[in-house]
């Protein structure tokens, strides 16, 4: 660029030199005859400046690394009844990411930088061995979107090495209880903290009498245990329980909906006296055909309907719309529970980092498990790690599908150190003995 150019510039965008300052332009003109010597324009392969890319690219040797390894076991569910519901392939990644790019913001004045190594793979085994070479190496801390076995797999594999895993896909309450690992905290909240969370709003209701209607598969069974769990916790009954034996290609349940707004009808009708429909069908296979279709004029609720989730694309509250509208600028869709998991995880290092001013493993685990931790989450309360079972313990969204209804813990729930422990299996119920250790 020559000086002229730079003069033409000025002119091409009515610039005046009183905007500019004569700071400037004495740094212009002093480098002048870098700008003009032909001498400058080459330099030798020995001396030759950095490409743009490799410049941006660059990190200082006085800056902090903290990679964070996200596993993705891949699996093969049924499709949703909706096509609103199909999972984006980036489900988990991209609030990942969006956890990485806050993590860097304050980073930029904490002199640490985060970095984001992703692995999906059906295959657990490879699962492992990319924890076992890419986890301990980083930061140490692992997020885990992974089934219970193949996520005990992993633990085990891990068991002894400067690494901690965090479980952001699964809400299997016996790998936080009997099952429980000292080198694994739960993202994710717990089967038991979601039917609680929906347990307290009908108990506010007063909707004490329960329909329930249990799906087929391992997970519905599990989720009714939670429910049944709730309901004699929190004062509530459960009238009846049905068990929806779906039959996959059928066209039964899965067909027109003239066949479909029969059979439900038929399916409730001559039920006890109930004042909601509980429905716990966590594959989706059903529960989307209960809603208006009982004999019964009845509110859904459950796993459809009126649900208990750790997010909801509608929630403004606190921040939530500065936070919502970031997200769909970095990944061009609304953000998911799993997002939102993997986001918190993201987090939860970052927080640590700042304040131990650390990229040490055992600096920042130590942290992470201390009473003084905590991660602002969006959700107007702060969210700590239980002592017990390394569960997050959070606020929760009762929501339908478009509008929040709720935040639980409700109103009257109390707890003697927080009303958060009013969701989930509390201390002196816990079966985890590992966290005891």
């Amino acid at each position: 660029m020559m000086i002229r150019d730079v003069v033409q510039f000025w002119q091409r965008t009515r610039l005046r030199p009183a905007f500019i300052g004569t700071a400037c332009i004495s740094a212009i003109l002093a480098t002048g005859p870098l700008l003009l010597g032909p001498a400058h324009a080459q330099e030798t392969p020995s001396t030759q400046a950095p490409t743009a890319a490799e410049t941006a690219n660059a990190v200082p040797s006085d800056i902090q690394q903290l990679p964070i390894l996200y596993l993705k076991q891949l699996r093969d569910k049924n499709p949703p009844l909706s096509l609103l519901d199909l999972s984006p392939a980036d489900d988990g990644v991209a609030g990942a990411k969006l956890g990485i790019a806050d993590n860097n913001t304050t980073g930029k004045f904490t002199k640490q930088n985060f970095t984001l190594d992703v692995v999906e793979s059906a295959n657990v085994d490879d699962l492992i061995k990319a924890a076992l070479e890419k986890g301990t190496a980083g930061s140490g801390f692992i997020a885990a979107d992974m089934e219970p076995d193949a996520l005990l797999k992993l633990a085990d594999a891990l068991a002894g090495k400067d690494a901690v895993i965090m479980n952001v896909g699964n809400a299997d309450d016996s790998i936080r209880e009997e099952n429980c690992r000292a080198n694994v905290l739960h993202i994710a909240p717990a089967r038991s903290m979601l039917a609680d969370a929906l347990g307290q709003y009908l108990a506010w209701k007063r909707w004490n009498n329960w329909f329930l209607i249990v799906g087929p598969q391992p997970e519905d069974k599990l989720y009714a245990e939670a429910l049944k769990r709730t309901a004699k916790r929190f004062g509530s009954k459960i009238v009846e329980e049905r068990e929806f034996k779906y039959e996959p290609g059928s066209r039964r349940a899965d067909g027109g909906f003239e066949q479909v707004q029969q059979q439900i009808p038929g399916f409730t009708q001559g039920a006890k006296e109930h004042d909601v429909v509980m429905v716990s069908d966590e594959g989706s296979l059903f529960g989307e055909y209960i809603p208006y279709r009982t004999w019964s004029p009845r509110p859904v609720t459950g796993t459809a309907g009126l649900v208990a989730s750790s997010w909801h694309p509608a929630l403004e509250l606190w921040g939530g719309t500065q936070f919502q509208n970031r997200f769909k600028r970095l990944a061009n869709r609304i953000m998911r529970p799993l997002d939102y998991d993997a986001w918190l995880a993201m987090r939860v290092v970052g927080e640590a980092a700042t304040r131990t001013k650390s990229d040490k493993f055992a600096d920042l685990n130590k942290y992470v498990h201390t009473p003084e931790f905590e991660v602002a989450a969006f959700k107007g309360m702060k969210t700590t790690f239980r002592s017990w079972n390394g569960q997050l313990r959070q606020p929760l969204l009762v929501s339908t599908p478009k509008m929040l209804v709720s935040v639980s813990p409700q109103p009257g729930f109390l707890h003697q150190t927080s009303v958060l422990d009013t969701l989930g299996y509390d201390k002196p119920e816990t079966k985890c003995k590992a966290y005891a250790k």
